[in-house]
């Protein structure tokens, strides 16, 4: 997300290879012969990767649903950390990311240095980072939303995971994150604890309105749980262009993102009708939303969930089509 450190954990790096094998056992490969697409070119096949987050995952629903219907594409989704994704651009494992947040320095690396990924224009969806409490604490303790005042209420987040310290609740580890960072540099009795996922985020939120449990966690935007529960945000110091330079320096609010696609150079110079529907992708926080609450609440497959929204958008879809 911009020049940032980035929390995958170490071990995860190690295992990189095996799990960018493992990922692909019997994929089909690009140029695997498929039927013709509409316009009469062969779409072939492309691997795509699906970062864990529902969010991510309502993107990739979409574009597969498009790409295998409308062009005859095979789309072969990887379920991979984005930091090992980005990895996947140079051993030829992995052709799309459908939503980048930021990685101004992944971006150098694979982009610039070793000129094996390029970037393929915006989502159109919008992100935001932050820290967030549940509504009833903000409506009881209004000042809290002031980061200046949380050491004053650090006392009411200790659990039996924070050391004595008041609780921060981060995601899953592989998440961008500068809230170490953050807690040291602002000086804040606070210990970052690690939930291990999105779907422990939001049913932290959920307990923690239910029962009036003190909650401090880490969350972002789009999400459709905010249909559900409007959390309050936090208010960090102001971001500010370059405050975010030296991560380990790192005392202000996360950046807007305005989140982008970035696929290998391979996928793009060869072009074609994968290329240009993923370059054409473009969409809303509040489709996104949509299609991600189908997944996450309704409990439809990707696909069941891709074909509704669809059907019901199919003017924007065709724009992607180039109709």
């Amino acid at each position: 997300m911009k020049k940032l450190r980035y929390a995958t954990a170490q071990w995860a790096i190690g295992l990189t290879a095996a799990a960018l094998a493992l990922a692909g056992c019997g994929g089909a490969k690009v140029g695997d012969e498929q039927k013709p697409a509409a316009g009469g070119k062969e779409c072939g096949s492309f691997n795509l990767t699906v970062s864990p987050w529902v969010g991510y995952e309502a993107n990739a629903a979409v574009v597969a649903y498009v790409a295998t219907k409308d062009l005859g594409c095979k789309v072969v989704k990887k379920n991979l950390k984005e930091e090992i994704a980005w990895q996947g651009f140079g051993t030829g494992e992995v052709d799309v990311n459908l939503e980048n947040w930021g990685h101004e320095d992944l971006k150098k690396k694979y982009i610039e240095t070793d000129k094996v990924a390029v970037e393929a224009g915006s989502t159109g969806v919008n992100g935001v980072i932050g820290w967030y409490v549940p509504p009833w604490m903000a409506a009881k303790y209004p000042d809290i939303t002031d980061s200046k005042n949380l050491n004053k209420y650090a006392d009411l987040f200790k659990t039996s995971e924070s050391g004595g310290k008041g609780q921060l609740l981060d995601g899953d580890p592989s998440y961008v994150t500068n809230d170490e960072a953050l807690v040291k540099n602002l000086g804040l009795n606070y210990k970052v604890v690690q939930s291990g996922s999105e779907t422990a985020l939001i049913q932290a939120f959920r307990d923690a309105e239910k029962t009036k449990k003190p909650l401090l966690a880490y969350f972002y935007e789009p999400q459709w749980f905010f249909n559900e529960l409007k959390l309050v945000k936090i208010n960090l110091p102001a971001y500010k262009a370059g405050c975010d330079a030296d991560p380990a320096k790192i005392a202000c609010d996360y950046p807007p993102y305005d989140l982008d696609k970035i696929v290998s150079k391979k996928f793009a110079d060869a072009g074609g009708p994968a290329y240009d529907l993923v370059k054409n992708f473009k969409w809303t926080n509040e489709d996104q939303n949509a299609v991600a609450r189908m997944i996450a609440v309704d409990k439809l497959t990707p696909d069941a969930a891709a074909e509704k929204w669809v059907n019901a958008n199919r003017a924007k879809v065709d724009t992607w089509l180039g109709k």
